[in-house]
């Protein structure tokens, strides 16, 4: 009998266990979908432009629930631009670096971000929206500067082992190097259709991107080469390259290109 009644007493206090289980994962799963509708909402209106009806709209859900969970839609549009960084940031960490091989490091840091941008145009537009409101939501986020540090944690380590190989300068900062990476594939991303437009070039062919992909490549390799490396090396391996890819385009484009 006593087995009995104590069977009964676990089993009673299993059941509500489980259904705050369900509620929770129910209670994730609609934040969830309120956060991926809201980043395609903002990313094609913009902050002022993607109301909150919308967003709920798209979710599939109610306004009540934006404000339940976000507390208002600055709070949504802030979640929203630190799900885009720790997206990035999580890409980025799975990436297999080994930092004592520095040059393969560093290049594999620089097709990452370019790539990356090029992969996900709604970061670039939804960061577009945020500098446009001089980065007032962002710089709300408690969370924003752990993604950064990250980031140029990985290439500091990588510069701090390719300067005792002696194959980096000595004096590079890391966080410099991050911006240079970072607005060469940024501005090449977020203005292409523009540039496409004003050079007369297709900036989206894939023989384009590879062109720019390697530019950027040697153009870092070249900045933080050590001294002495630089001076042996007097060769410009880009120049191959910018014939095979300008004689690849039409000749009016070559004409404006020139």
């Amino acid at each position: 009998m006593a087995d009995s009644r104590t069977a009964s007493k676990t089993s009673k206090a299993t059941k509500p266990q489980r259904r705050t289980g369900v509620r929770e994962a129910a209670a994730q799963a609609t934040r969830d979908s309120i956060l991926k509708s809201a980043t395609k909402v903002f990313a094609k209106y913009g902050y002022d432009g993607g109301s909150v009806e919308k967003i709920s709209k798209a979710a599939k859900s109610y306004d009540r629930m934006i404000y339940y969970y976000f507390g208002s839609k600055e709070g949504l549009f802030i979640a929203v631009l630190e799900g885009i960084y720790q997206r990035m940031d999580d890409a980025e960490a799975a990436i297999a670096l080994d930092a004592s091989r520095p040059v393969e490091a560093l290049t594999e840091v620089i097709r990452f971000v370019l790539g990356y941008y090029r992969k996900n145009p709604e970061f670039v537009t939804l960061l577009n929206t945020e500098n446009l409101h001089k980065g007032r939501h962002i710089s709300k986020s408690l969370r924003a500067r752990e993604y950064s540090s990250r980031a140029v944690a990985i290439i500091s380590e990588i510069l701090a082992s390719g300067s005792a190989q002696g194959l980096f300068r000595k004096d590079l900062v890391a966080r410099d190097i991050y911006l240079l990476i970072a607005s060469t594939g940024y501005f090449y991303t977020s203005n292409r259709h523009t540039l496409t437009a004003f050079l007369g070039e297709p900036l989206e062919s894939p023989e384009a991107i590879t062109h720019w992909e390697n530019f950027v490549i040697e153009t870092l390799l070249r900045t933080v080469r050590a001294d002495d490396i630089q001076e042996q090396d007097n060769t410009p391996p880009h120049d191959e390259d910018t014939t095979k890819w300008q004689k690849s385009q039409p000749a009016q484009s070559r004409a404006r290109s020139s």
